[in-house]
C-alpha cells in the first residue's frame, strides 16, 4: 500500500507506516550529525595535541567550520547576481 514502506533494520525487513519511517530516519540523521560533529571537534584537539607534541606551530585555518545548507544558499543566490 502507499502509505506504507518497507525498511531494512539490521538483515530484516519491516513494513512500517511511512510517517513513522519517516521519523525514525528523521532521529536517526540527528543522532549521526551530532556524533560526527562531536569528533569532528575531538579530532581538532587531537590533531593540536599532536602538533604541539612535535614542536610544530597550531595549524592555521584548522578551526574553521563548514558552511550551513542555508549560508551556502544565500552565498549562491550572490554569484548568481
Amino acid at each position: 500500500p502507499a502509505e506504507k514502506a518497507m525498511v531494512c533494520f539490521g538483515n530484516m525487513f519491516i513494513e512500517l507506516p511511512k510517517a513513522k519511517t519517516q521519523e525514525i530516519l528523521r532521529q536517526d540523521q540527528e543522532e549521526l550529525d551530532e556524533e560526527i560533529n562531536n569528533l569532528r571537534k575531538e579530532l581538532r584537539v587531537k590533531v593540536n595535541r599532536l602538533y604541539e607534541a612535535q614542536g610544530k606551530p597550531e595549524l592555521k585555518g584548522f578551526n574553521l567550520n563548514p558552511m550551513s545548507a542555508e549560508e551556502m544558499k544565500l552565498i549562491n543566490r550572490i554569484l548568481e547576481g
